[in-house]
């Protein structure tokens, strides 16, 4: 084997200068090729030329179909050539050959009658369109073909008689119109009409009803249009039947001033058909009624469109509660209690999945709804009770419960006089599932009715059940100072503020405080302070002492009463400064500020506004949570006098400045003690002596807290 040599490698890779298209390839080779040998032109000149060429082209088909007789182009090919001779029956033999050999073949058909008709063998064209419709009676374009040429031939009756025939063979609707339409070409209504008839029985689809309906409507036969709608409801039923039907009904009826029948059959159809089946119904209801309706029935449709939305939305999610409510709510602005009464059982069947309480709230509101409007509404009240009781059995009342369901039971119950059930109602409640609520509401309801032994002994259930509860414990005494009993107030009272466990001390101690106050017993009251200050030093409670003894009317005069909440507020402000933080200090001591100058004289305003102390702004290092140096932040610390009083170096540090001062007014000094006495504010970390007081401002200081 030789070896093949590379091909060579392209050195000049660049862009020629004139490029060359696919477009000038393509004319360059269609110039180029050669142009084939015409065909000589053949002139016969005799009869025996003329019988040699037929011979000759016999022989060509003759072979061509021999080789291939399923070619059916041959086959026409040859019959067309003997045709142009004039050789009918030769042509009519390669028909009648192809025919045999391929029967059900249609071109072959159609060329066959084409032929005849085209030389006017009419009763031959006849016989092969009786033979083709025989063999072939489910293709429609021979029976076209078949009664076209009839009615060319103005035979009306034969014509018909082939449509007959093809009806009889059930054919397609566009065959059925095609007689409707020969027809009416020569004003047989009557005949056209027994067509439609026998149309509709074979097709009975609501689009050929309307076709019917129409045809009656185009020839001022009204009665029988309506007749034929009629006709077609009946016939097809609530199964079959197409909102189309109804809509092109209310359209024929509009469209000849029956507006009233229209608005029945819209208002029919709407009722009749299901939920899926009537969008395009709702939309030409809707222009109906803006057309020739009022008010209500533009309100009617624009409700029946929200239903269908709503049903759509809650066959995609049944435990859709908000869908529920408003689809409720719709029903209820149309007044029909039977429809509002179905759209209720369908949102109560669908419980929650999961037992849990935030996933019943929704539901049990239905519930509680549906009650309700029985009550009020539909003045049902047999139905109510069934409905409440209903409610309660199917709460799952071990893991949770709802208050308010017992509750407005228990008052629908009192409603009707039912006071025994109602009371069973509610202690089977408090046995099942006590809560506060449940408590709350049957205290409410015995109060209303002035049964204060059985409110005695809900509050004790209640105190007994949570003892901890500090509303609790203020109502019942507020029950029985109403009552009269203030030793069983006060008992009640005392044994609260004793309990080992309150939720809120502060507010019960407030309670307590209150009502010594308004049985003006203030000896008792102040001792509740005393004792109230040995538990807890919050600020708040020393004002609120120091404002009682102001009250007090056991002081004697004002000035007594105003000189004893002084004293409080002198003897706070001690305990405080060992006690509490610089921020309750500071409350206390504007207190005292505001009092004085409310009550006092300026010179007991100005000693209090001595006291105040002055803010400085300080710098403090910042650890992360590894304990490792973060930076450092600033905060706002408070410098009392009372304390700058007590500490020595703060005194030396005061005449320190008032020294210095002095020596600048005279104007000796030194850098040096300048520099010194600037170190010693940095390590003091204070301000400026203007930055003090109630409304100076703070004095930035960049010491570190560590170093004062």
């Amino acid at each position: 084997m030789e070896r093949q040599p590379r091909p060579s490698k392209v050195k000049n890779k660049n862009a020629a200068a004139v490029q060359i298209t696919a477009e000038q390839l393509l004319k360059e080779a269609e110039s180029s090729r050669e142009k084939p040998t015409p065909k000589p032109k053949q002139r016969i000149a005799d009869k025996e030329e003329l019988a040699d060429y037929r011979l000759s082209k016999r022989q060509h088909y003759e072979g061509a179909i021999r080789k291939n007789r399923a070619n059916v182009g041959a086959w026409l090919q040859y019959a067309a050539w003997e045709e142009s001779q004039t050789e009918f029956e030769r042509a009519r033999s390669v028909f009648e050959r192809a025919i045999d050999n391929d029967s059900r073949n249609q071109t072959i058909w159609l060329k066959y009658t084409e032929m005849e008709m085209r030389h006017r063998n009419i009763n031959r064209a006849r016989n092969i369109f009786d033979r083709v419709v025989a063999i072939l009676p489910r293709i429609d374009l021979f029976w076209y073909k078949y009664t076209y040429m009839e009615e060319l031939l103005d035979n009306v009756p034969g014509a018909r008689q082939v449509f007959e025939r093809w009806m009889e063979w059930e054919p397609a609707e566009e065959a059925w119109m095609a007689f409707v339409k020969f027809e009416m070409r020569y004003k047989e209504t009557e005949r056209a009409r027994q067509v439609f008839r026998r149309f509709v029985s074979v097709f009975p689809q609501p689009k050929n009803w309307l076709k019917w309906a129409k045809f009656e409507e185009s020839n001022s036969q009204l009665d029988m249009a309506r007749e034929i709608y009629q006709q077609c409801i009946t016939t097809l039923g609530d199964d079959f039947i197409d909102q189309n039907v109804y809509i092109s009904f209310a359209k024929f009826e509009t469209r000849h001033k029956e507006v009233d029948r229209a608005r029945v059959i819209y208002k029919f159809a709407l009722d009749k058909l299901p939920e899926g089946q009537k969008e395009n119904l709702y939309n030409m209801y809707t222009q109906f009624e803006k057309q020739f309706g009022g008010k209500d029935g533009v309100e009617t449709v624009i409700i029946s469109k929200r239903r269908i939305k709503y049903e759509e939305e809650l066959a995609q999610s049944p435990h859709n509660y908000d869908v529920w409510f408003d689809y409720i709510r719709l029903e209820e602005s149309t007044g029909r209690h039977e429809k509002i009464r179905e759209v209720y059982e369908r949102a109560i069947s669908q419980i929650p999945p999961v037992e849990e309480k935030r996933y019943w709230r929704r539901y049990i509101y239905i519930w509680l709804y549906y009650a309700v409007w029985e009550e009020t509404e539909a003045k049902d009240m047999a139905r109510t009770r069934e409905i409440y009781s209903k409610c309660l059995k199917i709460i799952p009342h071990k893991l949770f419960t709802f208050a308010k369901v017992w509750l407005l039971f228990a008052r629908f119950l009192i409603r009707q006089h039912d006071l025994v059930p109602a009371r069973k109602a509610l202690g089977q409640a408090l046995g099942l599932c006590p809560k506060e609520k449940l408590f709350k509401g049957y205290i409410e309801i015995e109060l209303s009715l002035r049964e204060f032994d059985r409110v005695r002994v809900l509050y004790q259930k209640y105190l007994e059940w949570n003892p901890a509860n500090c509303y609790g414990w203020i109502k019942f005494a507020e029950l029985e100072g109403m009552l009269g009993d203030v030793d069983r107030a006060r008992a009640i009272l005392e044994i609260a503020v004793s309990q080992p466990s309150i939720d809120m001390p502060e507010v019960l101690w407030k309670a307590y405080i209150d009502f010594e106050v308004k049985e003006s017993e203030w000896e008792r009251a102040r001792q509740l302070y005393q004792r109230l200050m040995q538990l807890t030093d919050h600020v708040k409670v020393h004002i609120s002492f120091a404002s009682f003894e102001v009250n007090a009317t056991d002081n004697g005069d004002s000035a007594a009463c105003v000189q004893r909440a002084r004293d409080r507020f002198a003897q706070s402000n001690s305990h405080l400064r060992k006690s509490a933080t610089k921020e309750e200090r500071v409350l206390l001591l504007e207190a005292w500020l505001a009092f004085e100058r409310t009550h006092g004289s300026p010179e007991t305003a100005q000693s209090v506004q001595r006291r105040l102390p002055r803010p400085v702004k300080k710098r403090r290092r910042m650890q992360d949570e590894s304990g490792a140096p973060a930076g450092w932040e600033e905060y706002y610390d408070y410098i009392f006098p009372d304390d700058e009083d007590d500490k020595p170096n703060f005194k030396l540090l005061a005449l320190a400045h008032q020294w210095k001062s002095k020596m600048a007014d005279l104007g000796i000094g030194n850098d040096d003690d300048d520099d010194d006495d600037d170190d010693d504010d940095d390590e003091e970390g204070e301000g400026d002596d203007d930055g003090g007081g109630e409304g100076g401002e703070p004095k930035d200081d960049a010491t570190d807290e560590d170093n004062e």
